[in-house]
């Protein structure tokens, strides 16, 4: 069996951890081996872009790629890559996070970033463990569990909401 490949996750300046924190909480739940780094597509295009040009080779299958603002960081690491890129547009004072909602979603043909909601880091790191499951069975049981996890807490809080309303109905 091969080494199970790695998720970068690649913030564009530090003001971005706190969003950022969710995924990495979320890939090491899944065990899933992970670097994390600041690089800017506006003040470090040359090492945004060497990173993702090496970044199969040094044994990533995914990269995750979070900026506010104009949020051209999941742009310039996908034109370099052919491994799967998830932009994760960050909510900045300017415009709620809209501007890089857009920036972020609006690629060209031929150089496809993946994106989740406005701060959704957890659902990047989510989607990140998926496309890595695709050729790894145990993370494919663990993605399978936490469903039925889900599932199960639906079905509690119905039963519990069920309670609720016959004892709201029956005062």
């Amino acid at each position: 069996m091969s080494e199970q490949k790695k998720v970068a996750v690649i913030m564009g300046s530090d003001s971005d951890f706190p969003t950022v924190a969710g995924a990495i909480r979320t890939l090491k739940a899944y065990d899933v081996p992970f670097e994390v780094h600041i690089m800017s597509a506006h003040r470090t295009p040359e090492a945004a872009a060497q990173f993702s040009a090496d970044a199969r080779k040094n044994g990533f299958g995914v990269i995750i790629a979070a900026a506010g603002k104009a949020a051209h960081l999941a742009g310039v690491l996908a034109a370099h890559t052919t491994i799967p890129v998830i932009g994760i547009p960050i909510k900045s004072s300017t415009l709620d996070g809209l501007d890089a909602l857009l920036a972020t979603v609006q690629m060209p043909k031929g150089i496809p970033v993946a994106t989740v909601a406005i701060d959704g880091a957890d659902n990047a790191a989510i989607l990140a463990v998926q496309m890595l499951a695709l050729s790894d069975e145990t993370l494919a049981a663990k993605l399978e569990a936490e469903k039925q996890n889900m599932k199960n807490g639906v079905a509690k809080k119905d039963e519990a909401i069920q309670q609720k309303v016959q004892e709201l109905i029956n005062s």
